[in-house]
């Protein structure tokens, strides 16, 4: 079983994780922000109901991720994350597409959850990868014996 706190701290003591979970907040902020300026319409208001579920949902199930129980686990709930990820970049494009705001600037926004999209799917690999060279460990150190 493997120390699930190791896998977050770097020099310093500050947890890695930190980082991404301040990005994230921070961005279920400016979304907030960003849902209150689109338009009363059906429209409007059935794309930021999408938008600010997903946005926020990216961030608790982060803070869920960090909690979990072993790397399997772990995986599961950064997935999760990445799809939510991926929605909020959609629903921002649908915005920006349909120009239901223009005053809004949406590409540093875009920016940030792509940059983030692409931390946790390289975590997600790069887990996966240290689970496996585990496994093949193990199983070479058996045979040796």
């Amino acid at each position: 079983m493997m120390n699930l706190e190791s896998r977050h701290f770097k020099k310093g003591g500050k947890m890695k994780g930190d980082d991404i979970s301040c990005r994230l907040v921070e961005l279920a902020v400016q979304v907030i922000k960003l849902i209150r300026i689109l338009p009363k319409n059906y429209v409007g208001k059935h794309v930021g109901k999408q938008l600010i579920r997903s946005a926020t949902s990216g961030g608790a199930n982060y803070e869920e991720a960090r909690g979990a129980e072993s790397n399997a686990d772990f995986i599961h709930k950064l997935k999760i994350v990445l799809k939510e990820l991926r929605e909020s970049i959609f629903w921002l494009k649908v915005i920006e597409k349909a120009e239901l705001i223009t005053t809004y600037k949406l590409e540093k926004m875009l920016k940030e959850f792509g940059e983030l999209a692409n931390i946790i799917a390289q975590s997600i690999i790069t887990i996966q990868e240290r689970m496996v060279s585990k496994k093949i460990g193990r199983s070479e150190n058996k045979k040796s014996k």
